[in-house]
């Protein structure tokens, strides 16, 4: 139940299924949940700006029934988001959703 979304206002990304991996292990990892139930999303050439310019930048949405961990799991997206893409962790923000169980839906039911 763990996920992740990053949208970008970068054009493309030259590995995005690889981004899309490291980020599926590591959200696993950072929550200590089955990467088996994780799921990511990338979304590239959204129209964004930060600090009034459209230099590029990124928004990232972690969600989870619990296990959630804002500081450490900011600078580790950070950290990565930024080693495969290159935009700088200054021009990416984290924002964070402890879901409750039964608002979390899947395989015909929700986890609570």
């Amino acid at each position: 139940m763990p996920l992740i979304n990053v949208r970008t206002s970068l054009p493309e990304l030259a590995d995005a299924a690889g981004l899309l991996k490291e980020l599926s292990a590591a959200l696993a990892q950072q929550t200590g949940k089955p990467e088996s139930y994780v799921m990511t999303l990338l979304e590239t050439s959204v129209p964004m700006t930060f600090a009034g310019s459209s230099d590029p930048c990124a928004y990232v949405e972690i969600k989870s029934i619990g296990a959630l961990k804002p500081p450490a799991m900011t600078a580790a997206f950070c950290d990565l988001i930024e080693a495969r893409t290159g935009i700088p962790a200054n021009r990416i923000y984290v924002a964070f959703e402890d879901v409750k169980a039964s608002s979390w839906g899947w395989n015909g039911s929700t986890f609570g």
